[in-house]
């Protein structure tokens, strides 16, 4: 039996499997917007709004942020992790690139239950 040593954090399947769930789930967000749109709902102002007043419109487009902030923040934190040597950066990276996504899902969130 020959011994390895394991080194990482060993994010490798739950990361794969994010990034393909979140992937998904933003691919049927997109498809069931753009038949909407096709459909005519984005004609008016009064159209747009009255489909996304809907319970599940806004839960969906709560869910496509979301999903879109996580699959950003797996593919940015891999970055960080894999090309920058200093730990202090690294550290100041990984926080700043955590705060501004929290950031942007918490104003596009307020501006899609705004309407």
């Amino acid at each position: 039996m020959v011994n390895r040593k394991i080194v990482g954090a060993h994010y490798g399947l739950m990361d794969w499997l994010a990034q393909r769930t979140t992937a998904v789930l933003m691919a049927l967000y997109l498809l069931v917007m753009s038949i909407a749109l096709l459909s005519g709902v984005g004609s008016s102002y009064q159209r747009w709004h009255d489909f996304m007043s809907f319970g599940w419109v806004r839960f969906a487009s709560f869910v496509f942020i979301v999903s879109l902030c996580w699959h950003v923040w797996v593919g940015v934190r891999d970055i960080w992790m894999d090309y920058v040597q200093s730990t202090g950066l690294k550290l100041t990276l990984h926080v700043l690139t955590l705060a501004v996504l929290v950031g942007y899902a918490g104003l596009a969130t307020q501006i899609i239950w705004r309407l």
